[in-house]
């Protein structure tokens, strides 16, 4: 089965990024993918290093960029855009979304972080 996406589509007003695999269709959050990017920045370089990126809840996707036959440059509204994500880390990312985003959720409330940017209400 080819990882390689048939169609990739960028909903810059719903944030969300559109991947056709051979396995289905998939809409990934820009979120989802800035705290899943696959950069030294968030992953660190080696097992234990990475990073828990928090307060991306509102992040969209400036500029998509396919690099080679193998991967997606991304580039994100809060400047980031280091990181190739290659075909089989995008699949992977899609098929096992659920999975990792209620991982992502778990960490950040083990931390003591948030998704959002820190603002309060007034009220």
């Amino acid at each position: 089965m080819s990882t390689t996406p048939s169609d990739i589509k960028l909903h810059k007003k719903s944030k969300s990024l559109e991947l056709t695999f051979s396995s289905g269709s998939y809409e990934l959050r820009a979120e989802y993918l800035r705290v899943h990017s696959p950069s030294a920045e968030v992953r660190g370089h080696g097992v234990g290093q990475e990073t828990l990126q928090t307060h991306k809840k509102f992040v969209g996707i400036t500029n998509i960029e396919i690099t080679g036959n193998y991967a997606l440059k991304i580039s994100f509204d809060d400047g980031h855009d280091s990181g190739l994500f290659t075909w089989d880390y995008l699949h992977d990312l899609s098929v096992n979304h659920d999975q990792y985003w209620q991982t992502y959720l778990q960490n950040l409330e083990k931390s003591g972080q948030n998704r959002d940017a820190g603002l309060i209400g007034l009220g």
